[in-house]
Parts: structure tokens; C-alpha cells; sequence
């Protein structure tokens, strides 16, 4: 729309396009691109990674009117791929997935930092550094956090047989492996279809589609792997020395992730800061769902290493985006990404004291131009808005004081009304057709939700509320921003369509996971309702490795207690815990595993089947954008 025209190029005098240092910085050091013209299949020849869909960025003249220009300048910048020399024996292939991997080489050989998502990206990013660099054996993987796209592709680069026999170290901060199988099991589902959303997986790649996530090109949709770490960093400042290098390390609990942590290599003065100070205001809330992040940590983690390193350090190096060089440039980097957590977390709370509420405050903080006017403050990935609403929320929780608000009606029951209210659908859209004109799009949206929450069927609303949508997309610096408003226009228009989804909870993650967190997992399945009359306890044996348990189902909740067994249980169970993983991996199913003998059972056999007949199967495409009807 002009509107959304004008809005955009408003943009362009408020902001210093011509300074063009990332440009150089990004192409600083290149070597070679990816392979294929950044094509990566599978085994099965599908294609799992394709940066080429983002070529037209490249080929066009000039910002298209659909994007925000300064995301349109973000996206030029993510999509340089290939392989990049950082500094003397420190390289990284960049844009073959969401993520980097660093090569980092010393005397003794290669450490290599964040090995993507997948197997398949990871490995074809491999061989193209090899290409390129002597062939020295890896010694060492470290993982930075506890994010998939950081360790999701680690059976791509080394294998589980040199980690069990010492050969090749994987590192990891403390909490790691519980922090990364718990984001993908207890509420996995639920995150992997917003992340849809998030991530713009069910878009098309163009200037009125998909054009970016901010904080890289998009997901790669190939194999999910996880091999445990071998070695803990349980403490600041925790020295190792992988391949004839000195490592320090330095922890970052609750910031950017659960689990995280920086790096610094004194004989090359190279400094990681994994996620925390990358070249964009990131999420302290994700918007795929996730716990709320801590600003004022992370702003004082920052603050620590900037008078750690920050008068040591050369180079500083992040698994996305590109590097910093130099000790000034990287001083200034560090100081205005501290200053960014901390603006967020100290005004968000100066305001709530004040008495106002999250939705208020959001639209009340502005960031000072001083910190506003610093390309890597943009919110190309997280926003102001949504992570001062979330600060909020982490202080204060969900409730904003006002009884009002304290027990409304669910969204149906209260569109109904809101409709009734306000004249019918037929008056709603005719007003809502002036305000869209006027380009009103924010209150179009929330306006037209309630119609379309009170009758789904509706079309008319549906697509008008998706030219809302669509504009506010047009409009958002934000690449998540713009992803869930084109998805959401999308799925308004045609409903919802099933295409093939990532497996968060692969094999990998599954074989991670520890029995108590697996029958933490089988609890969040319970159908309570089916279960509330059932009374079941069970004993099972687990051999490989040897531990007992017991599951005690009653008034619709499912317990478990390590290393007791009960005397009066309906059944008893022996199974090795790879039977119960080919289960829930949908490989075998449970009368099969007992018909087999993989499954032994003395007692009433048919309680542990009933048991299982209780659990619910979570349906990746729920509705998001109109009502989620059971």
C-alpha cells in the first residue's frame, strides 16, 4: 500500500545507510562460496538447504516497496556465503544454515565451534574448509549453548566412535545437555510449528515472501544429531587447552540461552562471545516460545568481558553474522550491545514501578539514538517491543493487576460477544475496510481476529484481515516479525497446509534424553480426561543400563520414582531402554516389543498396554491464526 510505501522510505533518512562498513566487513576475508550454488541434499536426494532461493536479494536494483529497507540491508548482509578467512588460523563457513561453524586450527590440529543443524549442512561446510585448508585431524567440538543450530549437525563433522574412544573432546557449558533435550521434548511440538512461523519455513523465498530470518537466511530441514559432551565448563575462567591452544572460557547462564558460555584464545587474541553480542538486538524472548531471558545478566556479562578482553582482543567472533576486528571497534561493539540489554531491562522495570503494564510500556521505550542509530542494535531478529513485553512478564508474570483482565473469556467465547457487540461481521468489515484504507493495519488485525475467532468460515474477514497482516509484514524490520505476519496471511488465505517438518525430537535427542525426563515427557502427554478414573502402578526394570523405576498413574497424573519398586504394582516390566527409544521413535510399536520378548511382563499385561492407549499424539499442524478446536 502507499502507506506501507511511505512508512518504509521514512526509514531510509532516519537511518545511516551510507555507512557501508558491514558490507565490508562481511566480505572481509572470503575464500571460496558453497558448493552447488548453495544447494544441500540428503542421502535420499532431497534438498535440505538451498541459499540460491535468495539470489533474487542479490539481483535486485533496489529495496522492493514490500520490504522494510533496513531489513532488506540485513538480508544482503546474511546471505554472503561460503568460506571466510576470520584471521590467521581461525576460519568460518557462513550461510550454509541458520548458523556459522568456526574452524579454529592450532599445532596439534582443528576445534570447531557450533556445528549447525544438520548433518548434511555441517558435513558439505567440511569438506569445503578442507578444500581450502591442510586436512589436520579435529580434536575438539565445542558447543557455545544449548540451541539446536549449534549442535544439531555434530555427526557431520566427527563421529560417535573417535568421542567414546578420546580421540576428538566436545565441549559444553554446564546444564547443557539438559537445558538442549528439554527445549526439544517437554513443549518441542508446540515450538517446532511456531518456529514454522518464526523462521518463514512455509513461505516462498521473494520480496513478498520470505527474505531472512535477521540472524541468518533460515533453517536447513535435514538430520538432527547430538552427541554428548565429554567435557564440562562448570566455572569461570576454566582453562583447556584442545589442539596446543589455551582456552578460556567464561559462562553465560540464562542470557541468550539456558545454558552458554564465551571463549577467549590468548596466542591469537580472538574472542567468542556466542550469541550475546552478535549484529542484532537478539530475543530475550523467542518468539517460536521459549523461557524468558535474562536482559540484566546478559547485559553484566558483557560488561565483565568487555574489562576481561576487551583490551587484549583482535578479533571478535560470533557463531552468526560476521566478525569484529580490531581492539577499538570491538570495545565500541561490546559496549553498545551491554548498553542495549541493560536499556531494555532497567526502563522496562522504571515503568512497571510507575504503574504502567506490559503493553504499554512496549510502546512507550525508545531507544536513545545514540544506541538506535548502531546497525547491530536493529531488530532485525529480536524487537523492543516483544522483549520489553517479556521483561515484563519475567518480573511481573502475565497478570497486569486489573481485575478486569484477571479471568477473561477464552478467545472464541469472547470473539462471539466482541462481534455482537460491535454490530455484527458485516458492520465490522465495512469499518474495518475505512480503517484498513486509512492503514490502521495494527487495529485491522486485532479487530478482524475476533471475527474470524467468532465464525472461522467467514472468508471475507479472513482475507482482509490477511491484507493487514500482509502490510504490517511489508513493514516489520524484524525477520521473525515478518515471517509470522506472511505466514499467518498466508494460512488465512488457503488454511493450513501440511508440509514436511522438522524432527527436533530425533534419535539423538531421544537416546540424550535421561529416564527422568523421558517419563517427565510421557506425564505432559496424559490425557487426563481419558485418565481420571485409572488407577495403574507399574514396576519396570530397565537393563542397559541397569535402573529401576516406578509409574504410579492416579487421578489423572503420572509419577515416577528412581529405585523403588512397589509390592502390591499390577505389573512388572523388563525391557533395555533402546525398546522404550524404538517405541517412541515410532519404529516398532508395543505389542510388537512384546510379542518379540524385547518386552517382558509378569503381572497384568494389559495395564501397561492401557497405560500407553492413555498418552495423546501431538498433532504438529494446529491452527494458530484461527481457532484451535478439539
Amino acid at each position: 500500500s502507499s502507506i506501507t510505501i511511505k512508512k518504509n522510505n521514512a526509514l531510509l533518512t532516519q537511518l545511516p545507510f551510507n555507512n557501508k562498513q558491514a558490507f565490508k566487513d562481511a566480505e572481509r576475508g572470503f575464500i571460496a562460496p558453497l558448493p552447488n550454488n548453495g544447494i544441500i541434499k540428503n542421502n535420499q536426494g532431497e534438498i535440505i538447504w538451498n541459499l540460491s532461493e535468495f539470489n533474487f536479494i542479490n539481483k535486485a536494483k533496489r529495496t522492493p516497496p514490500t520490504v522494510n529497507p533496513s531489513l532488506w540491508r540485513q538480508s544482503k548482509l546474511i546471505i554472503k556465503g561460503g568460506l571466510y578467512k576470520v584471521t590467521a588460523h581461525i576460519y568460518q563457513v557462513r550461510a550454509a544454515d541458520l548458523s556459522n561453524i568456526t574452524f579454529i586450527e592450532g599445532p596439534n590440529g582443528i576445534v570447531i565451534v557450533d556445528p549447525l543443524i544438520s548433518t548434511e549442512t555441517a558435513q558439505a561446510a567440511l569438506n569445503l574448509y578442507f578444500q581450502h585448508r591442510p586436512k589436520k585431524p579435529i580434536v575438539a567440538v565445542i558447543y557455545t549453548h544449548s540451541h539446536v543450530d549449534h549442535f544439531g549437525g555434530v555427526r557431520g563433522v566427527i563421529s560417535a566412535q573417535d568421542v567414546k574412544d578420546g580421540k576428538i573432546k566436545i565441549v559444553a557449558p554446564k546444564g547443557f545437555l539438559k537445558s538442549a533435550i528439554s527445549e526439544n521434548v517437554i513443549a518441542g511440538n508446540v515450538m517446532s510449528r511456531r518456529a514454522s512461523y518464526m523462521y518463514g519455513n512455509l513461505l516462498t523465498t521473494s520480496p513478498t515472501g520470505q527474505v531472512g530470518a535477521g540472524l541468518g537466511p533460515t533453517t536447513s530441514i535435514g538430520t538432527i544429531s547430538l552427541l554428548a559432551p565429554t567435557v564440562s565448563i562448570d566455572k569461570n575462567f576454566q582453562t583447556l587447552t584442545l589442539a596446543g591452544l589455551k582456552f578460556i572460557f567464561y559462562l553465560a547462564p540464562d542470557s541468550e540461552a539456558p545454558a552458554e558460555m564465551f571463549f577467549y584464545i590468548p596466542k591469537y587474541k580472538a574472542l567468542c562471545t556466542a550469541e550475546d553480542a552478535t549484529h542484532t538486538l537478539h530475543n530475550t524472548y523467542s518468539l517460536r516460545g521459549t523461557k524468558i531471558r535474562d536482559p540484566l545478566l546478559w547485559s553484566k556479562y558483557l560488561n565483565e568481558v568487555l574489562y576481561l578482553w576487551g583490551d587484549k582482543a583482535q578479533v571478535l567472533f560470533a557463531p552468526h553474522h560476521w566478525p569484529v576486528w580490531g581492539q577499538a571497534d570491538i570495545v565500541k561493539h561490546l559496549r553498545l550491545q551491554r548498553d542495549l540489554y541493560r536499556y531494555i531491562h532497567d526502563q522496562t522495570l522504571r515503568l512497571a514501578n510507575e504503574g504502567f503494564t506490559k503493553t504499554q510500556i512496549a510502546e512507550m521505550i525508545q531507544l536513545p539514538k545514540s544506541l538506535a542509530q548502531h546497525w547491530s542494535n536493529r531488530g532485525y531478529y529480536g524487537t523492543m517491543n516483544h522483549n520489553v513485553k517479556a521483561t515484563y512478564v519475567k518480573y511481573l508474570g502475565w497478570f497486569n493487576g486489573n481485575p478486569a483482565t484477571l479471568h477473561e473469556l477464552p478467545p472464541v467465547a469472547a470473539s462471539k460477544r466482541y462481534v455482537e457487540y460491535m454490530g455484527g461481521a458485516d458492520a465490522i468489515l465495512q469499518k474495518a475496510r475505512k480503517d484498513y484504507a486509512a492503514g490502521h493495519y495494527r487495529w485491522v488485525a486485532q479487530v478482524l481476529n475476533h471475527v474470524v475467532f467468532a465464525d472461522p468460515n467467514n472468508q471475507a474477514a479472513r482475507n482482509l484481515e490477511a491484507d493487514a497482516l500482509e502490510q504490517l509484514g511489508y513493514q516489520a524490520e524484524s525477520g521473525p516479525w515478518r515471517n509470522f505476519y506472511l505466514t499467518g496471511a498466508k494460512e488465512l488465505r488457503e488454511g493450513v497446509k501440511r508440509f514436511k517438518t522438522p524432527a527436533t525430537a530425533s534419535p539423538d535427542i531421544l537416546r540424550a534424553i535421561d529416564l527422568d525426563l523421558l517419563f517427565d515427557y510421557l506425564a505432559v502427554r496424559l490425557n487426563a480426561d481419558k485418565a481420571a478414573d485409572k488407577k495403574i502402578v507399574l514396576n519396570l526394570e530397565f537393563s542397559d543400563p541397569r535402573q529401576e523405576y516406578i509409574l504410579e498413574l492416579d487421578n489423572g497424573t503420572l509419577h515416577h520414582i528412581q529405585g523403588v519398586q512397589a509390592k502390591n504394582a499390577d505389573a512388572t516390566i523388563q525391557l533395555k531402554r533402546e525398546t522404550l527409544n524404538q517405541i517412541l521413535l515410532k519404529k516398532i510399536t508395543l505389542q510388537q516389543a512384546i510379542a518379540s520378548g524385547a518386552i517382558k511382563i509378569s503381572g497384568n499385561a494389559m495395564k501397561f498396554i492401557q497405560l500407553f492407549s492413555l498418552l495423546d499424539k501431538f498433532d504438529f499442524w494446529f491452527n494458530i491464526v484461527t481457532p484451535n478446536v478439539k
